[in-house]
């Protein structure tokens, strides 16, 4: 039986995903614009969903907007980005309550996606480009979220161990862009950047709820008027490892942030990647796994020790907070761990509760419409279909042998060291 029934539909150059449930009393409409991550271009791209949301024709300033939200019983509206292997994706959410539970009858889905709508493909202009003032409050909010990472030491070194990781790859590029690009951005020029996002972006909406589906394909076949388009795609290429790359960077910091990459060889749209699931479950990825265990629990060498895949880029992150006279022994435990992995070194209850746990966390995905949505991304960014019942089954049929195989696939790349002021000398 399927757990989520997806339909579908390809309405000129965007793709309309349904998801037809009475799980929810509210719909939910999600905008997914994908592209390459493009060095040139990645600040712009970071910086226009937020001046796209910031006001509307129809709605000229932040506060008519939100005030019109506020009107359509408290809609919400929010945008984000994420990397997804070397994709750069902008998602554009809304969620808004289904009219069929309300006296007043008003279509609130029909508005939500005509104001989508509006918002993406009809903006406010000034002089022919974005407001000034729009793009001015917004380079600031920006520059203030890239040097927020910077203050944050765990999602400093998770981003210098990638930086040191891919080092000429487009994934070393952060989602939010960078500083010194920020000044070049003029209206003009993110306005030409968004004529080209909305001409050449795989585009794909999706619609989560209990709706009409003949009036959202009408809907959307009115309101979004894109011309076809054959989006850019990127081929992945395997990286080999010839040596490991360490890297030690001094800071006035309390607490030693040791993060180490490895290159698994394996993505999503490879049969092994259930084994690779599995794989990480019983290393890093729950409170039970290897490297709880051993890293923080008995050694007691660390504050926090995990590892987490990406799924589109064949990558391995583990990540531990330890004392800095720990790191040599630290990084000598992560390494047996591996090793452990690779020789077989866990058993059948490991393997049935990583199991359990997997599964149970897909569940719980889907429990709300935006989890849907991303577990159903999946299958955008790979170019691959995979229904969620194979997805389970697929983790339920993975041996032990299969872990082994996956294991043995994954290679050390880059280990990065945040450690304070001159403990080294």
């Amino acid at each position: 039986m399927k757990l989520i029934t997806e339909s579908v539909q390809k309405i000129d150059g965007i793709s309309l995903h349904t998801i037809d449930t009475d799980k929810y009393k509210t719909n939910t409409i999600v905008l997914k614009l994908k592209a390459p991550l493009d060095e040139q271009t990645l600040t712009e791209r970071a910086l226009l969903p937020y001046v796209l949301q910031s006001e509307t024709k129809s709605h000229p300033t932040t506060t008519e907007l939100r005030g019109y939200l506020d009107e359509l019983y408290g809609a919400t509206l929010n945008v984000d980005l994420m990397k997804k292997g070397e994709y750069h994706v902008i998602s554009i959410r809304m969620e808004i309550a289904n009219e069929n539970f309300l006296k007043d009858k008003t279509p609130l889905l029909t508005k939500a996606l005509t104001l989508l709508s509006e918002m993406v493909l009809n903006p406010i202009l000034e002089n022919g480009s974005f407001k000034e003032t729009t793009i001015e409050n917004e380079k600031r909010s920006l520059r203030q979220r890239i040097q927020a990472v910077y203050d944050d030491k765990m999602r400093y070194s998770n981003l210098r161990l990638v930086q040191e990781m891919c080092k000429n790859e487009p994934y070393a590029l952060h989602v939010n862009g960078r500083v010194e690009d920020l000044e070049k951005v003029t209206s003009a020029s993110l306005f030409n950047y968004y004529q080209k996002v909305i001409e050449e972006d795989q585009i794909d909406l999706y619609v989560i709820g209990k709706f009409n589906e003949k009036e959202v394909k009408e809907t959307v076949s009115n309101q979004f008027k894109v011309k076809n388009r054959d989006p850019k795609m990127v081929k992945l290429n395997h990286q080999n490892v010839s040596k490991v790359n360490e890297v030690i960077e001094e800071q006035d910091v309390k607490q030693g942030k040791l993060n180490m990459g490895f290159r698994t060889n394996i993505t999503y749209t490879d049969s092994d990647y259930h084994a690779l699931q599995v794989f990480n479950g019983i290393y890093g990825g729950f409170s039970h796994s290897k490297l709880f265990i051993n890293v923080r629990e008995k050694e007691s060498l660390a504050y926090y020790a995990a590892s987490r895949v990406e799924s589109h880029k064949g990558l391995l992150m583990v990540m531990s907070g330890i004392e800095f006279n720990n790191y040599e022994k630290a990084v000598s435990i992560i390494k047996q761990q591996m090793e452990a992995m690779k020789n077989g070194d866990f058993s059948d209850q490991e393997m049935s509760q990583t199991k359990a746990v997997i599964k149970n966390q897909l569940l719980e995905t889907i429990d709300t419409p935006q989890g849907i949505v991303e577990v159903l991304y999946h299958n955008v960014v790979a170019d691959k279909s995979r229904d969620l019942s194979e997805w389970l089954q697929g983790i339920d049929d993975v041996s032990k042998e299969d872990v082994v195989k996956a294991a043995n696939k994954i290679d050390l790349d880059t280990i990065y060291f945040l450690t304070g002021m001159g403990v080294n000398k």
